[in-house]
């Protein structure tokens, strides 16, 4: 029978560490890769960005790749004999935590919040299997990754180039039409561009109010700022009232 100290040996014996090495590599490989694909939506001023991407991305990398390493799970121990497939467990986990992130995830008008909430739920069962089967360097490197992640990804998400996407709710007073060639051409001058698909219009009692979203152009080096937005959209002939509001979806 194993003592202590031995199976404390299994679990950090060279064999078992030159797999955590190979847990790593594909790891910091998932890692990036899914913070790429995440940018392109970060760039859109999208709900689920880099981190979001990055963390989903390592995680799902992490329960599939020790899948492949049997042999070395729960220090070298022997899983010939186990009355139940152990990634059976794996996908029963998975799967309720993925009910329990869901429940973070709010959506207030044309913002999503707590997607990233949600991805780091996910990712910490993925630690959690990990420890579970011994991997515990591949766990470690995976919380190390996920809470730096969730620290310091905004930040590098705000340094890189972005178009943000302003919410708009202009209400005109009763009996003006609007005229939108006109302030299509006051949005590409301040450095934004109505994007079509998101136009809303109504009409109540003879008055007319549009919701849309105004998108940064690409060619402009600055946009005009939120602050500056809600000051030149009051003054449009016939806005009555205006709502404004950083566009995430």
């Amino acid at each position: 029978m194993d003592t202590g100290f031995s199976l404390w040996q299994r679990y950090w014996s060279l064999p078992v560490l030159e797999v955590n090495l190979l847990l790593f590599a594909n790891l910091c490989g998932a890692l990036l890769l899914g913070l790429l694909v995440g940018y392109e939506r970060s760039y859109h001023s999208r709900a689920a960005g880099m981190r979001t991407y990055g963390i989903v991305c390592m995680a799902s990398c992490a329960l599939t790749v020790f899948a492949g390493y049997p042999g070395f799970w729960w220090g070298q121990a022997d899983t010939t004999h186990l009355a139940v497939d152990p990634t059976r467990v794996v996908q029963g986990i998975v799967t309720g935590i993925g009910f329990l992130g869901a429940g973070v995830i709010m959506r207030d008008g044309l913002n999503i919040s707590g997607l990233t909430t949600a991805a780091s739920i996910w990712a910490t069962s993925a630690i959690g299997v990990l420890v579970g089967v011994g991997f515990y360097p591949a766990a470690i490197l995976l919380a190390l990754l996920s809470a730096s992640l969730m620290m310091w990804g905004v930040k590098v998400e705000a340094r890189l180039p972005a178009r943000p996407a302003i919410g708009v709710t202009l209400s005109f007073r009763a009996g003006h039409d609007p005229d939108d060639c006109a302030i299509k051409a006051l949005m590409h001058d301040w450095g934004y561009s109505l994007a079509e698909g998101s136009l809303h219009i109504a009409s109540q009692q003879g008055q007319v109010s549009w919701q849309f979203v105004m998108v940064a152009r690409p060619s402009t080096p600055r946009a005009t700022s939120l602050f500056d937005l809600s000051r030149l959209l009051r003054g449009i002939e016939g806005v009555e009232s205006m709502q404004l509001t950083h566009a995430r979806n």
